[in-house]
C-alpha cells in the first residue's frame, strides 16, 4: 500500500474516534444514560413474590451483619 492511503485510514479513525469520544462524554454530561425511573419500574413490574423475597434477603443481611457486631468483627480498611 502506499503511504498516501495509510495516511488517509489514519486520519479517518482518528476522526471518527475523536467524534465517538465526543459523543460520549457529550453524552454523559447531558444526563442521556441517567434512567431516574429505573428502579421504580422494577418495582411496578416486580411480582410480589420477588419483592418479598428481597425484604426477606435484606433481613438477613442486617441479622449478619448485627451478629458480626456483636462478635467484634471489623471490616478490612
Amino acid at each position: 500500500m502506499s503511504s498516501w492511503i495509510i495516511a488517509m485510514m489514519l486520519g479517518a479513525s482518528i476522526l471518527l474516534g475523536g467524534f465517538g469520544l465526543w459523543a460520549l462524554l457529550w453524552g454523559i454530561r447531558t444526563g442521556q444514560f441517567d434512567d431516574k425511573n429505573k428502579f421504580i419500574d422494577g418495582a411496578l413490574q416486580d411480582s410480589e413474590e420477588a419483592l418479598h423475597d428481597a425484604i426477606m434477603m435484606e433481613e438477613k443481611k442486617k441479622k449478619i451483619v448485627q451478629k458480626r457486631k456483636e462478635k467484634g468483627y471489623r471490616p478490612p480498611d
